[in-house]
Formats: structure tokens, C-alpha cells, sequence
């Protein structure tokens, strides 16, 4: 069922590249461990985005302070 390996594959690859493609806009180029991000998986990716994420979170405003 080669069919179903290609389209799986296909998937997972416009996965990765959405996600990639977001922490491009976001200007991350580099992973925090120093990798390029055109060369970490899907997995690593979402990491990265995770970690951008709350980069962007103002600890300092009083409504994000959590205690």
C-alpha cells in the first residue's frame, strides 16, 4: 500500500514545514541547543515554537505574573 506511505509522508512533511514556517516569521533560525531549524524533525520543531511562545509572554505585565 505505497499509496498510503506517500500520503502519510506528504502529511508529516507539510507538518514540519508549517511549523518551521511559523518560527521563520517569528525570526527563530536556530534552535536553543544551536541547530539550524531546516534540520530539526517535527518534534524539535514544536519544541522551538513551544519555547517562542512563551518568550513572548511579558512576565513583567501584573495579569501574567502568576503569583
Amino acid at each position: 500500500m505505497v499509496i498510503h506511505d506517500d500520503k502519510m509522508t506528504l502529511h508529516q512533511e507539510m507538518k514540519r514545514r508549517y511549523v518551521r514556517d511559523q518560527l521563520l516569521l517569528k525570526g527563530v533560525t536556530i534552535s536553543q541547543d544551536g541547530q539550524n531549524i531546516h534540520d530539526l524533525s517535527y518534534d524539535e520543531l514544536k519544541y522551538e515554537l513551544v519555547l517562542s511562545a512563551f518568550r513572548e509572554i511579558e512576565a513583567e505585565k501584573d495579569e501574567n505574573k502568576w503569583f
